[in-house]
């Protein structure tokens, strides 16, 4: 199966930024423990901190992959262009979130995006990545 991980704005700080928020883990270190994982599967790591690039990546992939899981950081509350972007693919989307957003600010407790997406894991820090990607091996 071929799995696209797209992460959002600020995504690239993870490990560097608000650690009791998101870990001290890189994504970059993560994913090599995805890979080594998921030997089977195809994975790809792609990040933005540009909505348009994000969209464009889900036209990308969006009708030849297995699968995608989404981590659109501040977008998500958002976003109705990459909302629209998810609902134009054929490609099932699962929305991820590290922390549990609907323990912080009211703004983070709604999501443009969900209603396009397979399912949405929140609050299992980085290995919600990894549940993500067992609900679409999974199917």
């Amino acid at each position: 199966m071929k799995i696209q991980i797209i992460n959002g704005p600020n995504l690239n700080l993870l490990g560097v930024r608000e650690k009791s928020i998101y870990g001290d883990s890189s994504f970059d270190n993560y994913f090599a423990l995805l890979q080594q994982r998921y030997v089977n599967h195809s994975l790809h790591y792609f990040q933005s901190n540009h909505e348009g690039e994000l969209i464009d990546k889900l036209h990308e992939v969006g009708f030849d992959y297995d699968g995608i899981v989404l981590n659109a950081g501040a977008y998500t509350h958002t976003s109705i262009a990459i909302a629209d972007a998810i609902a134009a693919i054929t490609t099932p989307v699962v929305e991820v979130h590290i922390s549990n957003v609907h323990k912080r600010e009211e703004f983070r407790h709604n999501s443009f995006l969900s209603p396009n997406c397979k399912g949405i894991i929140v609050g299992f820090g980085l290995d919600g990545y990894r549940l993500a990607i067992e609900s679409i091996v999974s199917i």
